[in-house]
């Protein structure tokens, strides 16, 4: 319960925007392992905007719920920011929210097969405006790597969000 009370000061500020505004949002996450919605759902008033969520861990949960094929990930590597764009493209596009957030990442305490070391992970929004960014922490250490991916990744909606109204 401590570590979800540390994750809902990033989550307040973004679902009060997102609720003030009669807007949506879809999380798509990973190495966050559902921390982000977790941290949205916690925040009193979230189900007048948050749709639902995902943890698309495995290629065959990205295929069957995103609907993202071999052919879309040509020259795409999971836990990179054009990755992390089109999981949040799709997902804002088969569920019809206003908002997607898309996180993917190593959180350790090894690296991912694809060489990104333990504590990378990207984000991206989109909805009226399209962002992503990349976070290294430098850490193996699991636990801490996924409450730091779920923080920035709310940080990083929250900006967005705010920029566009």
């Amino acid at each position: 319960m401590d570590s979800l009370n540390q994750l809902l000061p990033h989550a307040v500020r973004v679902t009060r925007l997102l609720i003030a505004r009669k807007q949506t949002i879809t999380i798509a996450e990973s190495a966050a392992g559902g921390l982000i919605n977790a941290a949205l759902l916690a925040v009193p008033g979230a189900s007048a905007c948050c749709r639902g969520g995902l943890v698309v861990y495995t290629y065959e949960i990205r295929r069957a719920l995103l609907g993202i094929s071999d052919a879309d990930m040509q020259g795409l590597t999971p836990a990179t920011e054009a990755y992390a764009l089109l999981a949040a493209r799709r997902t804002r596009e088969r569920v019809g929210s206003d908002w997607a957030l898309a996180e993917t990442g190593a959180a350790g305490p090894t690296g991912s097969r694809y060489g990104y070391a333990a504590g990378h992970a990207c984000f991206a929004v989109a909805g009226l405006a399209e962002a992503s960014r990349t976070l290294e922490t430098g850490s193996a250490d699991r636990v801490a790597n996924m409450h730091a991916f779920a923080a920035a990744a709310l940080d990083l909606l929250a900006e967005v969000v705010a920029a566009t109204g």
